[in-house]
Formats: C-alpha cells, structure tokens, sequence
C-alpha cells in the first residue's frame, strides 16, 4: 500500500510529465508555423496596410485565421498602471480569482464562476495563439487551457462592428515581448459574458462596457504586460 507521501509524488510525476509532452507538441506546432511564414495583408479602406499572421492548427478545433475586420490604427499608450487604467475605462478588474482546479475532461463543461471563464476543468487541447474570426472561435473549454499556459485571450462580445474587431486587431499585432501576437489570442466571446470587451488571463479578467477608446485599450494592454506567462504552466 503506497503511502500518502508516495501517492503526491506519482501524481506530481505525472503532472510533469503531462505539461512536458503538451510542452513539446505545442513547440512543435510553433517550428511548423514559423516555417511556414504565412502571412496575409489586409488592407483597411483608407488605404492602411496591415499583416495578419494565421496561427497553425492543432489538428483539431478552430484555427485561427485572422480577425473579422481589417485592421484600424490605435492611440498610443497613455495610462500604464492596471488599476487606474480600468478605473478610466470603467472596466470591472477582477484579480487573483479562486482557481477552479484543472482537470482534463471530455465534453462540454458547466458552471465556470466567472464570465469569461478563468480557470477550471477543461479540454486536453489548448486554443491556439492567434486570431479567430467571429464563429470560428474555440470552445470555451479550449480556451480555459490555453490561459493555463499563460496566454491573454482578448474576447469582444457578438455583434462586435468590424472596425472594433480591427483595432483589436492592432492590438494583437502590436510590437510586444519581442514579437507581434506573443502568447495571445483575439476572438469572439462564446459564453454571453456580461462585457462589450475583455481580457482573459489564468485566474483573473478584466471586462470592459465599451466604447473601445483609448482608456479601453490601455487597460487591455495593462492586462496583457501584468499577466502574460503568468499561468501555472509555461508553454514556449
């Protein structure tokens, strides 16, 4: 009969051992998409010219394939603290939520205590980085796996205009962290969140009424420089 000391260790191996293979097939997935080099250019209507890279496939759920809209300039950033940048914007911040565990399951979950989702059971096969037209979003579950490896997934509510999508757009595809799109994803929110936008990270969001001006945006950028690659599991 193994002792209770034993039992923590296995389950610690095996936890390891888990976020190693996912590890390895997500930088995988990443060499293939590097040298596939494919990008589109997507040109706005006055003119304005603007890369989207297409994120690779898992191979299976959505892929992410470029915003809704073409991408629409953004001001520069003007409030750098989270706090205060949420308060301007009159977003609801919530930080350092309860963790609702994290468990892989099959199949659709319910009862996740925020909205948008922040932790919890979920699917074996995290959302990919990247961009996601309206409809071809992850399963809520998917996405909750990829915040586990400290992604931010910017979600903006259906109905969303095309020229919103694309300052989202602009967002992602802003020079951060030594490179554009850096552990993020943009897509529509599937789980009738109670926001016109926000921003997901492992145990924490922040949500957003709209308009997107400039104090929503630099809150959603605050979220992103506090929170990326702060989940409990780091994946390249």
């Amino acid at each position: 009969m193994s002792s209770r000391q034993e039992q923590r260790a296995a389950r610690r191996r095996e936890r390891e051992e888990r976020a190693a293979a996912e590890a390895a097939e997500q930088a995988k997935r990443q060499r293939l998409r590097q040298a596939a080099g494919v990008v589109f250019a997507v040109v706005a209507v006055g003119g304005i010219a603007a890369a989207v890279v297409v994120g690779g496939s898992s191979g299976s759920g959505p892929q992410a394939t470029g915003s809704g809209g073409a991408a629409v300039p953004i001001p520069q950033q003007k409030i750098t603290d989270l706090a205060e940048a949420a308060k301007a914007a009159d977003c609801e911040l919530r930080e350092q939520l309860p963790n609702e565990g994290s468990d892989h399951v099959e199949g659709e979950v319910d009862g996740y205590k925020t909205n948008p989702p922040t932790s919890g059971p979920h699917s074996v096969t995290p959302a990919e980085d990247g961009e996601y037209s309206p409809g071809n979003e992850p399963a809520k579950e998917n996405v909750v796996h990829t915040l586990e490896h400290g992604r931010i997934v910017f979600q903006f509510a259906p109905g969303t205009t095309r020229a919103d999508q694309g300052r989202l757009s602009s967002l992602y595809s802003e020079d951060f962290s030594g490179g554009n799109g850096y552990h993020q994803a943009v897509m529509q929110n599937n789980t009738d969140m109670p926001f016109k936008f926000a921003a997901a990270a492992w145990t924490n969001y922040v949500g957003c009424p709209g308009p997107l001006n400039s104090a929503t945006i630099d809150t959603l950028r605050a979220f992103r420089a506090k929170y990326v690659d702060k989940g409990p599991e780091l994946v390249p």
